[in-house]
């Protein structure tokens, strides 16, 4: 039997993942190897330098810009609060006709130049946090950048969304893995859910579930003029991840209006009600990132965890083609003919054969298909 290497989505009732969680800058890591996290622990955090601000002291005294720092009330290394004079004139025998300067800013005295006689002031350093983002046990610890994340449960990629990492409860909002989201299936209690619904989600739903405060949602499909009105800008498909949106989107089948895969269906159902974990960052260059949604399980310890195929492309292997004529269409591996073929471009390449959940069985180049792990 022949067999091949392909990317692949993960729909699985049961495996194992693994999250680098790493800060933009050296900071410090709150957390050691073995230690249990919530999606909200917090496991390292930095500081950024916070804005240089700049005081012109020359041109707001009419000073020359060598006796600025001779005017100035403080020096580097100070200490400076919003409101408080950074310097003043001499005035008309020393008490008339003053002109003082004021901050702006509060932070420290960074630089007083006698070059330009500008007062440069850092303000107070941002801190940044970085979450577990899942429930699991930290693996591997980076000493001042960050630690990798492992937990064991559920996992469902998605090949498009936007919005970035959330967390809340799966509701399963529609009857059907045919069924678009609309309106009425929202109700005002998901403001914190995850909705899941089925063909798409309607442009009204889309507003809705951004307004009431839903935090995410994952469905087969979404048209891209909906897109474009919730953003109010047409997005691309490069990278995603950083909308400023309240709901994060996941889309598991494409654009338009595409049902959603039984299987993946039958899976988000099984998790209704429970707590998930929900990133909607797509990248598809090099390093290529899924949206996802992970819903971790309590296991009893010593359990096995379920072998899977990897992306080992086999006879019975599930497989989406992500190429038309078949675009979206789901199916199983059928054969793998080991002989090279030309297809319509004239290229020669190697093909697989199918059968499509439709029934129809086709030939398609391997290129052309991606492997759904399913472990």
């Amino acid at each position: 039997m022949g067999s091949a290497y392909t990317p692949g989505l993960t729909v699985s009732a049961d495996t194992v993942v693994e999250r680098l969680r790493r800060l933009p800058i050296k900071g410090e890591v709150l957390v050691s190897v073995g230690d249990k996290v919530n999606h909200d622990t917090v496991i390292a955090r930095a500081l950024l330098p916070g804005p240089l601000q700049n005081i012109r002291l020359t041109e707001r005294l009419g000073v020359e810009p060598k006796e600025a720092q001779d005017l100035c009330h403080f020096n580097v290394g100070d200490q400076i609060e919003a409101g408080q004079v950074v310097a003043e004139t001499k005035g008309l025998f020393g008490k008339y006709f003053k002109n003082k300067i004021t901050s702006d800013y509060t932070g420290e005295i960074e630089s007083i130049s006698t070059v330009t006689g500008n007062v440069l002031v850092r303000e107070a350093a941002i801190p940044v946090e970085m979450t577990a983002y899942m429930d699991g046990t930290v693996i591997d610890v980076m000493v001042g950048e960050g630690a990798t994340i492992q937990t064991r449960g559920a996992m469902v990629q998605g090949i498009f969304g936007i919005g970035g990492e959330r967390n809340g409860q799966v509701r399963i909002a529609v009857d059907s893995a045919d069924e678009v989201l609309d309106v009425q299936h929202i109700l005002e209690t998901d403001a914190g859910n995850i909705l899941v619904g089925g063909a798409g989600i309607t442009a009204g739903a889309l507003k809705k579930v951004n307004e009431l405060g839903v935090v995410g949602v994952v469905v087969g499909a979404v048209k891209d003029v909906d897109l474009t009105e919730l953003l109010g800008y047409e997005i691309g498909v490069a990278i995603t991840g950083q909308e400023e949106v309240t709901t994060t989107l996941v889309v598991t089948e494409g654009f338009g209006k595409l049902s959603m895969a039984k299987r993946t269906f039958e899976l988000l159902k099984s998790l209704s009600g429970r707590s998930a974990s929900l990133n909607g960052a797509t990248q598809i260059r090099a390093g290529v990132i899924r949206p996802e949604l992970i819903a971790p399980i309590e296991h009893a310890a010593g359990d096995v965890v379920p072998e899977g195929s990897g992306n080992v492309l086999g006879v019975g292997t599930p497989i989406r083609v992500i190429r038309e004529p078949y675009f979206g269409q789901l199916g199983e591996v059928t054969g793998l003919p080991a002989q090279l073929q030309t297809v319509e471009s004239g290229a020669e390449v190697r093909v697989l054969e199918a059968k499509l959940d439709s029934g129809e069985v086709v030939c398609v180049p391997r290129a052309n298909v991606e492997i759904i792990a399913t472990s």
